[in-house]
């Protein structure tokens, strides 16, 4: 089996926002992972979400693609476990909105496109009104977070089948820490079958 490259992007949470906050691994472990380290790597990963801006990112950039994933974060849990959300996460998320209007242009070539973000900022209000339509609309009854404690990565289950998040190594250490759990459950069984009564 191959091993798991922690610094590659994930695009299989069901949204380009929750990929965003994917940008982060195992974001409450001691040793998170961050995958969006430089403003090439934040370049790289617009571009595979065709949100290219016109002008690369920069550092400036990059800090704020980091406090928005964080915002965001904050809300999808919140939204994930259907409590109120952090008075200042919606606070920072308005004013962000607030700043950055990006009316639609379309264009059409070989199929329907909208024109490209100026900026990275223009980029991520873009992502930040997804999350935002979602988090607020019926789909974010379809919102699930992994129940791994260092992960907690936020998904879309419409079905409503999956436990873990798409992470391999998610399922895998919950598939593990279920199957010692069945069997040391089925161990103390045995042994309590086995005392003889008094």
């Amino acid at each position: 089996m191959a091993k798991e490259d922690k610094l590659a992007f994930r695009f299989d949470c069901g949204a380009v926002w929750l990929n965003l906050l994917a940008t982060r691994g195992r974001t409450f472990s001691p040793n998170p992972v961050e995958r969006l380290a430089t403003p090439g790597r934040l370049t790289e990963w617009l571009e595979r979400c065709e949100l290219s801006p016109t002008r690369p990112p920069d550092q400036h950039d990059l800090e704020r693609a980091w406090k928005l994933r964080e915002t965001l974060r904050a809300l999808a849990l919140a939204t994930v476990d259907e409590q109120p959300p952090p008075a200042d996460a919606v606070a920072d998320l308005a004013a962000f909105l607030a700043q950055y209007d990006d009316p639609v242009r379309l264009a059409a070539d070989d199929r329907l496109r909208r024109e490209p973000p100026a900026t990275t900022v223009h980029a991520l209000a873009r992502i930040a009104r997804q999350a935002v339509d979602q988090m607020t609309g019926s789909d974010r009854l379809a919102l699930k977070s992994c129940p791994e404690d260092d992960c907690r990565g936020v998904f879309t289950d419409p079905p409503g089948r999956r436990r873990w998040c798409p992470s391999p190594a998610c399922a895998s250490r919950g598939r593990v820490r279920a199957l010692r759990a069945r069997r040391n459950a089925a161990a103390a069984q045995s042994n309590d079958d086995q005392t003889p009564a008094r």
